[in-house]
Order: C-alpha cells, then sequence, then structure tokens
C-alpha cells in the first residue's frame, strides 16, 4: 500500500474545508496510508517555510511540489502516473502544497516533478482539497470504481 503524504503550509480554519479534508481522506483509506502534515506559516516568506518542508520530506520520497509554473496533467494521466511510482517500487509519494506566497527554489529543486493543477490561482487551503480529490480519483480510476466518469 502506498503512503501519501501531503505537506502543506498553514491550517484550515473554516469547517466546510476540513469538512471535506476529511472526507477524502476517509475515501482514501481503502487505497493508501494518507499523512497530512501541517506547517505554520512564517512572517519570513517562502524561504523560511521551505526549510520547514525539506525537513519533512522522507529522503526515499518521491516528492511533487504543486506551483503554478508546473507542469499540468489530466486526472487520467495523474492515475497513471501514481500506478507507474507504484509499479517503480515507489511507495512514499510526498505532495507539498506552500502557503500563500509559494514555494521556496529549495523546495522546488528538491521535487521529482513540478505540478500545477491550473493556469488558474487558487487559495492554497482549497488547492489542498482539490488535491486530496485528485489523488482519490486516481485511485478510483486505477481501481476502475464508478466515482470518475
Amino acid at each position: 500500500m502506498q503512503t501519501i503524504n501531503i505537506i502543506c503550509v498553514g491550517k484550515l480554519k473554516e469547517q466546510y474545508l476540513k469538512d471535506a479534508q476529511k472526507e477524502y481522506a476517509k475515501r482514501l483509506t481503502a487505497f493508501c496510508k494518507l499523512n497530512i502534515i501541517e506547517l505554520d506559516e512564517s512572517m519570513k516568506g517562502p524561504e523560511e517555510e521551505g526549510k520547514a518542508i525539506l525537513n519533512k520530506i522522507e529522503k526515499d520520497a518521491f516528492v511533487y511540489a504543486m506551483c503554478i509554473e508546473g507542469k499540468q496533467m489530466s486526472s487520467e494521466k495523474l492515475s497513471e502516473e501514481i500506478s507507474r511510482k507504484a509499479t517503480e517500487g515507489k511507495s512514499n509519494l510526498t505532495f507539498i502544497i506552500g502557503g500563500s506566497l509559494g514555494l521556496s527554489d529549495d523546495v522546488k529543486n528538491r521535487a521529482d516533478i513540478r505540478l500545477s493543477m491550473s493556469e488558474m490561482t487558487f487559495p492554497h487551503h482549497l488547492a489542498r482539497i482539490m488535491l486530496e480529490e485528485q489523488i482519490y480519483r486516481a485511485y478510483q480510476i486505477n481501481s476502475n470504481g464508478k466515482y470518475h466518469k
């Protein structure tokens, strides 16, 4: 079973976001072990947050940095990516979502892949829920579930 780590800067404050996060975490238990690692936002910006992020990445992790300049991927391509990583023996996947000012260059350089959800800008707390939904969708696609249409 794969382990999915989502390292994110900031804590969810709104109840509707907390509820959505809890729902997708529950759904993902059938497919993977999900760890949400919340880090405090820094008044010093992305470089300070980057140091904290880098300290939380496990050595054997395959890392995806979520950033606007990253590569866009369809849901189907993400499902193929996650499946391929399992086949390659990569059981520890880590997705990183920075704070409102983005990710430091050090974090981006540590990433194996830079991913973008869209050319549009989303609040980083909402991006976290969207990422969880896409990971859930990817596992549903890979298991021929009915969720993905």
